[in-house]
């Protein structure tokens, strides 16, 4: 089973933010401000032990956080 991010951008029709897991044709949530949808996409991400990437206005990735098994964690922290 291949792992599924959850993905934070902007829906253009609503002019909110969406929540959605790759690879899904459906949001997993609709929020008027981004910090909802943020909360929100933590939670599921969370959750499944995934990783929650931030989108801004423009589409483009800004940050991500991984909630699993990271296959690069920082090299100043030991797991």
């Amino acid at each position: 089973m291949s792992k599924k991010d959850y993905h934070v951008v902007p829906n253009k029709d609503r002019g909110g933010w969406d929540v959605k897991r790759e690879g899904a044709e459906r949001s997993s949530g609709f929020f008027e401000r981004k910090s909802d949808a943020m909360d929100r996409g933590r939670d599921l991400a969370r959750d499944r032990k995934t990783e929650l990437v931030e989108h801004g206005r423009n589409g483009r990735i800004q940050d991500s956080d991984s909630y699993g098994n990271d296959p690069n964690p920082p090299k100043d922290r030991k797991h």
